[in-house]
Order: C-alpha cells, then structure tokens, then sequence
C-alpha cells in the first residue's frame, strides 16, 4: 500500500494509529465471573474425585497436584492467596454440567481439549498445561509387552472419557477385536481391573503410572505398555461468555511456564524481583510495565503466582516429575528450547 502523501492523510493515519494504541493499553473491564470470584473471595475449581499427580485430597483433605496448583496459581493472582480455592470433585459424567451451571468458575480436571468440546459445549480452553497420551496398563503375567497382542482381551475403562471413543478407535485402525468394559466412574473402572475383570486397564498415560503406585498391591506386578493410542492435551476450561475471566485463567499458567523460561522459580523470584535487570522479568513480575491492567489486575499478578506455587518446571516435578511418586519423565512437556512443546505465549 502505498504510503498518504497528502498532509491531510497523513494526519488522519497518525491520528488512527494513535486511537489504536491507545485501545491497546485499556484496561481490562471486570467481568462477571471475575467480580463474583472476588466478591465471594473464592475461586470455585473443579477437580477430580482424585488423581493423583493431577488433583487428590490427602488423608486430611488437603488437595495436591498439577491441577490443583494451576487453580492456585489463579486464586494468587486473583485473591492475593493461594489457599483461597474451593476445590470441587467431580466425575467425568459431572464435570461439563458443573461448569455450564456457574457451580465452579474453572474445570481444572485433567480433561482433554479436543474439537467437539471446544466447539459445542459452550466452553473455551485456556493453556495446555500438560501434554498427555492414552496408554494401557496390564499384569505382566499375562506376558503382553505390546497393545497389538490384546486381540480378544477385555479393556476397562470408563465412560463418558475420550478413552473409551480412543480404544475403539485404535484396535479398528489395527484390526484387532477386543471388547471394551465400561464403567460409569473412574474409581469402579480401575478396581474392576486390579480385581481380575479386565486384562488391560486404559487411560491417560500419567494416570497410568499413578495407579499403579497407588492402586496395586505389588506395582512390581504390572506394566504400561510402550504404545501412546492418542493425543491427549489436557488444559483447564471456562464458560463462554466472559472473556476477562477467560484471558486471566489463560494468562495465568502461561506466566508460569514464562517463568520457568526466564529462570524465575519460588525460591529466587522475590530476589530477581528486587535485582534483576532482565526487561522480560522485570516486566513479569511487575517491576516494570504494568500487564496486570490488560487483566483486571494488579501489576504484581504473575509474581504472587510464581511466589506461591513455583514455576511450570516446579511444578511439574514437584507433582508428576522426579520429586513426587509417580516419577514421569518430563518428556513432551519440556520447554520448547529443551526439545518439548511448552512455550509460552510472551508477558508483554
């Protein structure tokens, strides 16, 4: 296009270009959800009836996991306390009816984003904040080290999951018959297997290996099988229709993998904080600019975050990774710059 020569153009496109940045740097207006978070002085947040590396109450109901910190991690950036989140369990069958109710603000329940979902139920994926894969776990005495030796086997599973519509999937592309045993909850699916029902259990593949610890009398006695059956990116969703609650609850897990790029973790962030002069962590932590009013935030709403549940890689590791007892590999969910997929979208 070519450039206004006239004075009169010109001054109308500075004029625009003006009107443009200024919309730019607006702050954000404070949507329903978000007023009622802070009017309340909660974040609702619906998590399952326990998985464990993801979201599961201990023995005196305190919630840990992936999950649970990302909702953490919202509450801290939102309530200036992270210990400021009612955490609802819900089955897979509750968890969508839940969310379109208002009964909880974000579904943070290890669900996968797929076409269908994001496209009809009136919801909207924020940040994926684990890249998962289906996978099989079988007791090694029936001596099957690949999915391809279960013709005829007998899967459980549980419906109203991708996992069930994935295994059909699978063995018809592979054209293997198996018979797949559904069960209405997550808790009846995997003890049906561990009591002998089923000779394969399927889910996603963290999952899996948290089973098997948690579940088994003997670990030692089963194995997940190499085969990853599917995609399976899991990130927490909200309802349609109110798009400050929606960029908040997508900005803030990308703060933390951000985070992690930059070096920023819980036990230095209150010292790079004071010290550091790094633009990009300096604007992250609210040195500098101030994103946080793009949000309906404070400027210091990615640093509490980071203060109060660790960075991306803390928290990975910390829940899922070498740190907990599930001890999965970091794998696909190594930052970009390591060879995985975790990148985050620039704080700026």
């Amino acid at each position: 296009m070519t450039a206004p020569t006239s004075p009169r153009l010109r001054l109308l496109a500075a004029a625009a270009l003006a009107v443009a940045a200024c919309a730019a740097s607006l702050p954000a207006q404070a949507g329903k959800v978000l007023d009622g978070v802070k009017q309340r002085g909660t974040v609702n947040c619906g998590v399952t009836n326990g998985v464990a590396g993801f979201s599961a109450p201990d023995s005196q109901g305190n919630w840990t996991g992936l999950d649970v910190d990302t909702c953490r991690a919202v509450a801290a950036a939102v309530l200036g306390d992270a210990k400021k989140v009612n955490f609802v369990p819900l089955n897979a069958q509750q968890r969508f009816s839940a969310l379109q109710a208002g009964e909880i603000d974000i579904l943070a329940r290890n669900t996968t984003w797929t076409l269908a979902r994001d496209a009809s139920l009136g919801f909207h994926f924020t940040t994926v904040t684990y890249y998962d894969g289906q996978g099989f776990l079988v007791p090694k005495k029936i001596k099957v080290t690949s999915a391809k030796q279960l013709k005829g086997a007998e899967i459980c599973t549980q419906s109203g999951t991708t996992n069930e519509k994935n295994v059909s999937d699978y063995f018809r592309a592979q054209g293997i018959k198996v018979k797949t045993v559904v069960f209405e909850s997550f808790e009846a699916s995997f003890k049906a297997f561990f009591s002998g029902r089923c000779q394969a259990f399927t889910t996603d593949s963290s999952a899996l290996a948290g089973l098997r610890n948690k579940e088994a009398t003997n670990p030692d006695d089963y194995i997940i099988l190499p085969e990853l059956i599917s995609k399976e990116p899991l990130a927490p969703l909200v309802r349609r229709g109110d798009d400050e609650w929606f960029a908040i609850v997508k900005w803030v897990p990308n703060a933390l993998i951000e985070a992690e790029e930059a070096g920023v973790g819980q036990g230095n962030v209150d010292q790079l904080k004071a010290s550091s002069k790094d633009p990009a962590v300096q604007r992250l932590l609210g040195v500098s600019e101030d994103t946080g009013k793009l949000l309906g935030l404070d400027k210091e709403w990615a640093y509490r975050a980071v203060k109060a549940v660790g960075n991306y890689g803390e928290i990975f590791e910390r829940n899922v990774g070498q740190k907990s007892t599930l001890k999965l590999p970091r794998g696909a969910n190594r930052l970009w710059t390591q060879g995985g997929l975790m990148y985050a979208m620039p704080v700026r």
